[in-house]
């Protein structure tokens, strides 16, 4: 029987994820698949199975996925008695290491405990699995579980720290970024902003790839549908209901452009609940909406599924991220929502905080505005409406940037040659 050559062996990674997939996250998913055609992938998931609007491409890979959640308590309580019985000072060390913080919210705390759990689980699978490297696409809940296998087995973890998560920081972060081999940023504004807080853990580890684009590509080069003559500008903003979103600015700015008398409707699409962690301001949004008498120029579809976004996209002129930065400190990077819409075509109109300008250059691929400003937000959708041949300019070159930067391929590839250079070969 002939056994592989060295140079065929795949590396073994496992990636930690707390659900997967997740509709909210289809660059996520992008990403997963696209490790999996480099190296010899396992996915394991904190809770279970939550397929609640995912696409058919995401639901057909749910039985590759290993899932902890409820039916996992068992043998979580059976490692936890057993690490206490057998190594007790190091099983105590380990609580105050991963657990003995000044947690922001008991939520956070509740996360991370079960991750700490889980990662006493998960490093008796990912030993047996012979899993290289683990990989945790965020710094809270997964890369918590893969610190705690990395502390057990020595096997080394890799994690994605984004801009939401940098201020304010968990009181752990720092302490992950010593622990990792490598820390991925998902655009340069928060590489600068990860090196800044992690100082000496960060520099030389971290690592630029941008997210991956998922969207159908039967519909990547769909033909835009034309505005109907004299029929209103079609604009959209889609997102969670968080306030750093700055939907309220929106709103505010339509107020003003129905004030000028701009024929135009808004789609405000998202949203989903606390429960989601999609925000809670919906209630908000729309008193403020029947407040500004905007019921005639703004619609509330809710949730879109995947499957449909392509569609939504296409059958509107504008996107509009009027992000925020908000008073703890949080902020978006890149939202992924810009990269779907650049990627079909429209232009964009957005705040020229943290990542943002990065894809939305000025009077390149959309045009930028300084935070919550209503007025500055209101006359630049007026200027895209009354120079059509620029909005048209615009949104073609915001697909090409798109395409070019969040290419799957490319950056997949780009992530898995990190991911296998920095893997503990067990060959």
């Amino acid at each position: 029987m002939d056994h592989p050559s060295p140079s065929s062996h795949r590396t073994k990674v496992a990636c930690i994820l707390l659900w997967y997939p997740l509709f909210t996250q289809p660059f996520i998913f992008r990403e997963v698949e696209g490790l999996r055609q480099h190296t010899d992938l396992v996915v394991h998931t904190l809770y279970g199975a939550n397929l609640r609007h995912c696409s058919e491409e995401m639901r057909a890979v749910t039985p590759s996925v290993m899932t902890m959640g409820v039916k996992a308590l068992g043998r979580v309580l059976l490692t936890l008695l057993r690490h206490g019985l057998s190594h007790p000072w190091r099983f105590l060390a380990l609580c105050r290491r991963h657990l003995g913080k000044r947690w922001p919210s008991l939520e956070i705390f509740g996360e991370n405990l079960w991750a700490f759990c889980a990662g006493l689980v998960l490093a008796e699978v990912l030993k047996d699995e012979k899993v290289e490297m683990i990989y945790a696409p965020w710094p809270r809940g997964t890369a918590q579980a893969a610190w705690v296998v990395h502390e057990l087995t020595g096997i080394p973890f890799a994690m994605t720290v984004r801009g939401d998560n940098l201020k304010p920081a968990d009181p752990d972060l720092v302490e992950k970024m010593a622990a990792c081999t490598l820390i991925r940023a998902n655009n340069r504004a928060d590489q600068l902003r990860i090196e800044q807080l992690g100082q000496e853990h960060a520099l030389g580890k971290t690592a630029l790839v941008y997210n991956s684009l998922t969207l159908p590509k039967t519909s990547l080069d769909a033909e835009k549908p034309t505005k109907p003559q004299n029929g209103p500008w079609r604009l959209m903003a889609l997102g969670r209901f968080d306030v750093t979103k700055g939907f309220d600015v929106l709103l505010r700015a339509c107020g003003i452009l129905r004030d000028q008398g701009l024929n135009f409707h808004l789609t405000l699409a998202g949203g989903g609940g606390v429960a989601m962690g999609l925000g809670g301001l919906e209630a908000e949004l729309r008193k403020l909406t029947l407040e500004l008498g905007l019921g005639d120029h703004v619609s509330f579809p809710g949730l879109i599924s995947h499957d449909e976004l392509p569609r939504l996209l296409l059958a509107h002129d504008i996107f509009v991220a009027p992000c925020v930065v908000d008073p703890m400190g949080r902020q978006d990077g890149i939202p992924n929502t810009v990269i779907e819409a650049m990627s079909m075509a429209l232009p964009i109109v957005a705040s020229n905080i943290n990542a943002l300008p990065e894809v939305v250059r000025h009077e390149e691929t959309g045009l930028l505005v300084p935070p919550k400003d209503p007025k500055a937000l209101a006359q630049a959708i007026r200027r895209l409406c009354e120079e059509p041949a620029l909005c048209r300019q615009l949104g073609n070159h915001a697909a090409e940037l798109a395409r070019e930067l969040f290419d799957p391929r490319k950056n997949c590839q780009s992530l898995a040659n990190l991911l296998i250079a920095k893997a503990k070969r067990t060959l």
